[in-house]
C-alpha cells in the first residue's frame, strides 16, 4: 500500500500481518533477548520488509541495527525508512544517490485523542484541522497530522541527526490531492546548496490505515 504515495524508484514492501517465514538476522537476534513475542513478530517482519526492498534495490540483505536514537542503520548508498502498527508493516528504502532521505509512516485510522493533538499541533494548525473536517469529514484529520509529523521527523533525522519536535514543522494538507506541506519552524539542512525550508509529501487512507510517505529526491 505504501508504495502508491512514494515514487517508483523507491523500493518498497509491506505486510498486512507477521509473517511466518521471518527470520532475524543474526546480527539483530540480541536485540530480541528482553522482547515479549508480540514485539519479536512485529520487529521480524518490518525488517523482513525492509530486506525485501534491499533485494529489490539490489542490495545484499543485511541486518537492521538501530543508532544513537534508535534510528534505522541502512547499508552504505542506501537511505529509507520502516514504520509499523496494529495489522501493518512496510519498510521503503532508495538509494542514496537518488534521494537524500525517505520517510515513511502508518497509523489506523482512528480518532486522536484531545491531549494528544494539542500536544502536536499549535492553534493555527487546529483551525485548518476543524476545515478540513469540515470538507473531508470521514477522515480522522488529527491522525494523517499526527502521522505526517512522525514522517516529517523520519526525513529529516538522517538529513541532520538532531531532534525535530512536533511542533517543529507546520503542516497544511490538500485533502483532495492527498498531499502535504511541512514548514520548518527551526533552520533546515542544506540539502543541494540550499536551506531546506519545507518537505512535501503524501498522504493516503487506505484499509483503516492512515499512510504518510516523504521522498526528498536529490537534485540532478
Amino acid at each position: 500500500m505504501i508504495q502508491q504515495i512514494l515514487p517508483s524508484a523507491v523500493a518498497c514492501a509491506d505486510a498486512t500481518a507477521d509473517l511466518p517465514e521471518a527470520q532475524p538476522h543474526p546480527e539483530e537476534v540480541p536485540l530480541l533477548a528482553k522482547c515479549v513475542e508480540h514485539r519479536r513478530r512485529e520487529f521480524t517482519t518490518t525488517r523482513h520488509c525492509a530486506r525485501t526492498a534491499m533485494s529489490a534495490l539490489g542490495v545484499a540483505p543485511a541486518p537492521v541495527l538501530p543508532g544513537a536514537k534508535g534510528e534505522p542503520r541502512w547499508p552504505a548508498g542506501v537511505t529509507g525508512s520502516m514504520t509499523h502498527c496494529d495489522g501493518y508493516r512496510a519498510a521503503a528504502l532508495s538509494r542514496s544517490d537518488r534521494f537524500h532521505s525517505v520517510g515513511i509512516d502508518a497509523e489506523r485510522h482512528a480518532p486522536l485523542e484531545e491531549s494528544m493533538v494539542r500536544h502536536i499541533s499549535v492553534p493555527s494548525e487546529r483551525e485548518h484541522l476543524a476545515e478540513l473536517a469540515r470538507v473531508r469529514p470521514e477522515v480522522h484529520w488529527p491522525t494523517v497530522m499526527f502521522s505526517a509529523k512522525e514522517t516529517v521527523y523520519k526525513t529529516w533525522y538522517p538529513l541532520t541527526g538532531r531532534w525535530l519536535g512536533f511542533r517543529d514543522a507546520r503542516l497544511a494538507f490538500d485533502p483532495e490531492a492527498g498531499t502535504f506541506r511541512a514548514r520548518l519552524m527551526v533552520p533546515g539542512p542544506v540539502v543541494d546548496g540550499a536551506r531546506l525550508g519545507w518537505f512535501t509529501g503524501h498522504w493516503a487512507v487506505r484499509e483503516g490505515l492512515v499512510l504518510t510517505a516523504i521522498a526528498l529526491r536529490r537534485a540532478r
